[in-house]
């Protein structure tokens, strides 16, 4: 059956958040290239070089307008992005960078919502949000944040497309260099407590862009992976051993030693700050080394490698490959596991 696609060859001014990320970037990238007039609204820290340091911070993609805004601040939402002009779209990419429950609240959730105000008022009535599918399990400060904003964004009447997907290939090439440099690969238990069906940023970056103009994704909350199978944390450490031409080497972390660190931190913590925001980051470490990236079967309470979809054609393995030649960098998060 062919999709529905209400507005699909009519451009539309969209409003993005998130844009200097790497699934920002590549969304960004698929906007213009349907011939969407796109302004990013970009936190100031992201366009500002680090004092002493010749990098320079990720802009937005070619073709799109970026706009300086201080997203906590709804009256600079409204003076510095919106500029009282229309906009018919939100397609937000944004998060929080640490998952710290403070940043978590601030970006997740209370930016978001302002934002959300805001692209109402300028007359956006489709909201295409991307979300995370660890949040069908919620134990952490940010997926609750997640969570909530989701849960305004149902009520709010406007049209609304939720994405949750899975692993990203940044965060799961931390250890290519590792292995490269002779070190065994890092797997918690046996390696196959979890499995993830990865996405690249610009097949996902792909599907957010199409989801303006498929009328079977309004009003729905989309679980999405790339293609091919479910790969487990020892899968990925032998395909890259595999394309190294060397022997696999593993070595096998127990979940206890997390659970461990994660006790002393917090306990700590109770006193020194800092250590209670380590303790956290350990947590979500742990949800990482843990919990598969797929689809949760609410039934059986089990997930579901077989029902989490799949789209795309860019392959994890196939990533590893070309980091390995030099011909692509892998761009970790901010709080990958290794």
């Amino acid at each position: 059956m062919t999709a529905v696609r209400p507005d699909s060859g009519n451009p539309r001014r969209v409003l993005v958040l998130g844009a200097t990320g790497t699934i920002g970037r590549a969304t960004v990238r698929a906007l213009v290239s349907r011939g969407h007039e796109v302004v990013c609204l970009v936190r100031r820290s992201t366009v500002t070089a680090i004092p002493g340091s010749s990098v320079q911070p990720p802009g937005v993609s070619a073709g799109a307008a970026e706009r300086v805004v201080d997203l906590t601040d709804p009256s600079s939402l409204a003076r510095d992005g919106i500029r009282s002009e229309s906009f018919d779209v939100l397609v937000s990419c944004l998060a929080s960078r640490t998952g710290l429950p403070e940043d978590a609240w601030a970006i997740d959730y209370e930016a978001h919502v302002s934002a959300l105000h805001a692209s109402r008022a300028a007359g956006v009535t489709h909201v295409v949000l991307l979300s995370a599918i660890c949040v069908q399990k919620s134990i952490l400060a940010f997926q609750h944040a997640k969570l909530a904003f989701e849960a305004v964004l149902v009520a709010s009447g406007l049209d609304y497309t939720i994405v949750r997907p899975t692993a990203f290939f940044k965060s799961l090439s931390g250890q290519i260099e590792r292995v490269k440099r002779g070190k065994p690969f890092l797997v918690f238990g046996d390696g196959t407590l979890t499995a993830c069906k990865p996405i690249s940023d610009d097949d996902l970056g792909r599907y957010l862009a199409d989801c303006l103009d498929d009328g079977e994704r309004r009003n729905r909350i989309l679980p999405i992976g790339g293609p091919g199978e479910a790969i487990t944390p020892k899968a990925q450490g032998t395909a890259l051993f595999a394309l190294l031409e060397r022997e696999p080497r593993f070595t096998h972390v127990p979940v206890m030693l997390l659970d461990v660190i994660i006790a002393v931190l917090a306990m700590i913590g109770r006193w020194v700050p800092t250590l209670a925001a380590k303790a956290e980051l350990a947590r979500i470490g742990r949800y990482y080394a843990t919990e598969s990236m797929l689809v949760l079967d609410p039934a059986t309470g089990r997930y579901d490698a077989q029902g989490t979809p799949s789209t795309g054609s860019e392959a994890l393995f196939d990533h590893y490959a070309r980091v390995i030649r030099g011909e692509a960098v892998a761009e970790r998060g901010d709080h990958a596991v290794f």
